[in-house]
């Protein structure tokens, strides 16, 4: 049966009536993540790069409080509102998904939520 975690240590929850992490059958579920910076709370400025960190920042804090890591991930699904932006996010991508990269789809949006040029969800194996 699935189960929703409701809340995180020291993390906000999410806008919406939606479950950040779900887990169900081994696996854990991450809602969408954006390029916060958790300083700020806005989106991380200098460009796709540090929004793409930003982004799996948010998605290590996270799985984190579940017991996680990135090691753990086994899918993401990563959403770009300008796929010129492909290189600079892959290249931070490869940076921390070294060894064993989990599958990938990435996909070409015609907007996110203002001003994030960038989301990811992700499933991880417990």
């Amino acid at each position: 049966m699935p189960k929703s975690v409701p809340t995180l240590p020291g993390i906000q929850p999410g806008h919406g009536t939606y479950s950040q992490i779900v887990e169900a059958n081994g696996f854990v579920f991450l809602a969408g993540q954006v390029g916060d910076d958790p300083a700020t709370g806005e989106v991380a400025i200098g460009g796709i790069g540090p929004e793409t960190r930003a982004m799996f920042a948010n998605v290590r804090s996270r799985l984190q409080a579940v017991g996680l890591d990135l090691s753990d991930v086994v899918r993401a699904t990563v959403y770009l509102v300008d796929m010129t932006d492909w290189p600079a996010y892959n290249a931070v991508f490869g940076e921390l998904f070294a060894v064993d990269p989990p599958t990938r789809a990435t996909v070409g949006v015609a907007g996110l939520v203002e001003p994030y040029r960038i989301e990811v969800e992700v499933t991880a194996a417990r």
